[in-house]
């Protein structure tokens, strides 16, 4: 942690990568914690004294009492899922109103957003992106043309706003011919999701990072969702609609680049996608179903089984690049412990041509190229330092740090908060 600087935490493949976990142990190094894009299509899972907690717009340091907790301008937020989260927390012994800060810049996801983000995706027929029907993108849709409804604007003619929000959404469902509705009382709820949103500290955060930071507190900002979901570098179509970069920190919290210190990349010891998309090393045999069963790879909003692949390299080499990357942590390499052979996909082979960039698209005419490496046979979930580790996993690590010229300095070898491993 550099005085005066903000640390950013982001996954590196394709979400899942178990941000939130990482955020809860990183915790205690920080005073604040930002996040910075998304909204309650992410998913971020912790596990501590026996308890799981599902976080979606939260950010993960809400655990840990005392610590400022700051819904950043980028992110889109949905007031009545919103209350249900804060309410079950609350319920939990985890009071927010004291240190959770929610930006006035931050859109609000409106309950026709919802129904246009299912008019939209059945309108694309087979080429359905897989979205998690929250209204995420058509929130970020009215955020670029100018349209969007903000958390600020909930303090000032409101009711007014929101019900020409409302008619435009409406004529526009009405093109696409998606009548077949009744918000009643999702709207219902909505509205009180508003009201509760009021009891919260709505507050400028541009200005409240840039304070913290001249006041020397230490900043951590979480980042949600994945690199390979960014809507500028990821698998474009099949993406989300923000930069889930570094660089969406800056224009998500509003910090000049030059506040950027450590930058935290997460990777799982495989690699794992929800929906639809190109997925290089995807397996569909019964390995994949394996990596499946023993990673519990599920979605931790929609349920949908992930899809389940080796490691992919060449994606991580493009994540690291545009994201600065100065440390890797890894997630979830005691999933592995009881393979034989363990792969790494180094190159890609495109048109008979092997190449170690990532290209412009993925989607076709790509395979993998592999190296097999001794997998270490060892049940690892008890271990409490790298000393402990089997030579083919601290041989594993070394491949990977060669591989991605980054060190790997956090690794995870289960799902509760003491499952983790810092090296030295």
């Amino acid at each position: 942690m550099a005085k005066g600087k903000v640390d950013v935490l982001l996954g590196l493949q394709w979400g899942d990568e178990g941000k939130g976990k990482v955020v809860d142990v990183l915790t205690p190094n920080y005073d604040v914690v930002a996040r910075f894009q998304g909204g309650p299509n992410a998913g971020h899972t912790l596990e501590f004294e026996g308890q799981k907690y599902v976080l979606r717009s939260i950010p993960s340091g809400i655990f840990q009492g005392g610590k400022v907790n700051i819904i950043g301008n980028g992110v889109v937020l949905a007031p009545d899922l919103f209350m249900d989260e804060a309410k079950d927390l609350e319920k939990s012994g985890h009071y927010l109103k004291d240190r959770l800060h929610i930006s006035k810049k931050a859109h609000l996801i409106m309950p026709t957003h919802r129904l246009l983000d299912a008019a939209l995706e059945a309108a694309k027929g087979k080429s359905k992106v897989g979205t998690t029907g929250k209204g995420i993108g058509p929130t970020y849709t009215d955020k670029i043309s100018r349209n969007g409804l903000r958390v600020g604007d909930i303090f000032d003619g409101f009711e007014e706003k929101y019900a020409a929000h409302k008619a435009r959404h409406i004529d526009m469902l009405n093109d696409l011919h998606y009548t077949d509705y009744d918000i009643t009382e999702v709207e219902k709820k909505w509205m009180e999701g508003i009201a509760y949103l009021k009891q919260f500290h709505i507050v400028d955060s541009e200005h409240e990072m840039n304070r913290l930071l001249k006041e020397g507190k230490t900043i951590l900002c979480e980042g949600a969702q994945g690199t390979m979901l960014d809507i500028d570098f990821g698998s474009y179509p099949f993406v989300t609609s923000s930069n889930t970069i570094c660089a969406g920190a800056c224009t998500g919290l509003g910090i000049g680049p030059n506040k950027i210190g450590h930058v935290y990349g997460i990777m799982k010891a495989y690699c794992t996608r929800v929906g639809a998309g190109p997925f290089p090393t995807e397996l569909f045999d019964e390995t994949g179903a394996l990596i499946r069963q023993l990673g519990h790879e599920y979605g931790a909003v929609t349920g949908r089984e992930r899809r389940c692949g080796w490691i992919d390299l060449v994606a991580l080499r493009y994540s690291i690049m545009v994201n600065g990357v100065t440390e890797l942590i890894m997630m979830k390499s005691d999933v592995l412990d009881g393979f034989d052979t363990i792969k790494a996909c180094v190159a890609y082979k495109q048109n008979g041509v092997e190449t170690p960039d990532f290209p412009y698209d993925i989607e076709k005419g790509i395979e993998p190229v592999y190296v097999e490496l001794p997998g270490w046979k060892t049940d690892m979930t008890k271990f409490t330092s790298e000393e402990q580790f089997p030579k083919a996993f601290s041989d594993y690590i070394q491949f990977l740090e060669k591989q991605l010229d980054t060190p790997i300095r956090i690794i995870s070898i289960g799902p509760d908060r003491e499952q983790t491993i810092i090296r030295k």
